[in-house]
């Protein structure tokens, strides 16, 4: 057994018309997303925290893979435990059921809350007010579904949060369809594993899964010859993470690479100004393969100041 309590609050929830469900975490205790939260995209997710054992992950998702329900797989899971008493765990599938566990001898405040698609649970908490306001947060709030877990977090920690106070924080999105390509159904994995603000710190992580995701869809759309489309996708990635110069130089090359020498112009000249060192990897893109330009292009380019 784990001797030590390594959660203190978490939600799992459900998007059903953006077919996505996840868990987030926040915690006083070093790299928490690699402990509570898992999940499987087309079968659900799973929180295991409390003085945590993590088979109820993996065993969790392999009972709803096989078409258990959660409140059915986790009653088997806690009949199995010897130590249920000091668990907490919540269960979501992607038909949106949801259960969970507060065990008996869970260090106060300690408790759980279950609604429409979700359900938020908290231990060693100040006050038994925690939980109840990440419940209330999620209920009201609208948009993407990884922007309400995050803000479910941060009611959390405005209600007092973690008495022992905060250290590492967590979110995990998955495809509530099922994928051949696993991978493309984890929609959204960030961690902060030790920071004095985690959950300033996980925003900002989501803000530049955004801005990425951005980039990603523009260079998409490049590539299918959408070109109006693509700037547009390219504008919100330069919005979401204005200070990521990659971003800019990349997006560059793949519409200098199409022959929108134009468009691409202001964002190579602006990766330069940020970074001397781009115009190195600029001028060697070619001899791999990976820009298709002629010489006297290049190096025009390349004098731009």
């Amino acid at each position: 057994m784990t001797a030590r309590p390594v959660s203190t609050y978490s939600i799992a929830a459900i998007d059903r018309r953006a077919k996505q469900m996840g868990v987030a975490v926040q915690s006083h205790w070093f790299s928490v997303g690699s402990v509570v939260p898992w999940g499987e995209p087309g079968v659900g997710v799973v929180a295991t925290q409390a003085f945590v054992e993590p088979s109820y992950g993996p065993k969790g998702l392999y009972l709803m893979r096989r078409g258990m329900g959660p409140a059915t797989a986790l009653r088997r899971l806690l009949k199995a435990d010897r130590r249920s008493e000091v668990r907490q765990v919540a269960m979501l599938d992607a038909k949106g059921r949801v259960a969970a566990h507060t065990g008996s001898k869970c260090l106060p405040h300690a408790g759980d809350l279950e609604g429409k698609g979700f359900s938020v649970q908290a231990n060693l908490m100040s006050n038994d007010g925690v939980w109840p306001a990440m419940a209330s947060s999620f209920s009201k709030s609208r948009g993407p579904l990884s922007e309400r877990l995050l803000s479910a977090l941060e009611a959390a920690e405005e209600a007092g949060g973690d008495i022992r106070g905060r250290q590492s924080a967590a979110l995990l999105v998955v495809s509530t369809s099922h994928t051949r390509q696993k991978w493309k159904g984890r929609l959204v994995d960030l961690r902060v594993e030790d920071n004095p603000k985690p959950l300033k710190e996980l925003r900002r992580f989501v803000r530049l899964g955004q801005a990425y995701d951005h980039a990603n869809k523009g260079d998409d759309l490049v590539a299918e010859n959408r070109f109006s489309e693509a700037m547009e996708e390219y504008g919100m990635a330069a919005r979401d993470a204005p200070e990521i110069d990659e971003l800019r130089f990349w997006q560059g090359v793949t519409l200098l690479d199409k022959g929108r020498r134009k468009e691409a112009l202001p964002l190579l000249v602006g990766a330069f100004r940020a970074r001397k060192q781009w115009r190195e990897v600029f001028a060697c893109l070619p001899s791999y393969g990976l820009l298709h330009v002629k010489e006297d292009v290049l190096k025009a380019i390349l004098a731009k100041r």
